[in-house]
């Protein structure tokens, strides 16, 4: 009997073995994150540019990459890696503090929507390559919709007075 070796359509392995460094300059690379960028660019307006967009936006997705547990963490990270800090797009070797991260933060969660879309792109990209991936992704996309319909529920009883039970 002849054994056919059979060739994966997308393997994991490929990115696995990459490095840190090359996983994040990957999603920096391929992330369709253009349109959120240029809405948060405009809320800037004529603002301070001290930090500009893309760069706090990048460093966040290198603490996603780079799995921190903080904003802190991601800061010292950033502070001792000259590498880290080029690829994010930090010229001048400034770190944001974390009060940047704080109200970044919050303009993401303002601007919700477009990460939504940005996720809702995603699936539509890997669904073209795998409809195993896509079954899982909208699933996933359905868990996310679920969750968002009960944190709007939480903030109209909240909004109420209504107190909220802590759940562990």
């Amino acid at each position: 009997m002849a054994i056919i070796p059979q060739m994966n359509l997308f393997s994991w392995t490929e990115i696995e073995e990459l490095g840190d460094l090359d996983r994040l300059r990957l999603v920096i690379e391929y992330l369709p994150d253009d349109k959120l960028m240029r809405t948060l660019e405009k809320e800037r307006k004529n603002g301070r540019d001290d930090y500009p967009i893309r760069v706090v936006w990048n460093t966040i997705l290198a603490g996603v990459v780079f799995e921190h547990k903080s904003i802190e963490s991601l800061i010292r990270e950033l502070n001792r890696n000259a590498q880290l800090r080029w690829l994010c797009g930090i010229e001048n070797g400034k770190v944001p503090p974390s009060y940047v991260y704080s109200r970044f933060m919050k303009k993401l969660i303002d601007n919700e929507d477009e990460i939504e879309a940005i996720f809702l792109t995603l699936v539509e990209q890997i669904s073209k390559c795998s409809p195993i991936l896509e079954s899982l992704l909208r699933s996933t996309e359905k868990l996310f919709h679920r969750l968002r319909i009960e944190k709007t529920k939480m903030k109209k009883k909240t909004a109420a007075g209504i107190q909220m039970p802590i759940t562990a």
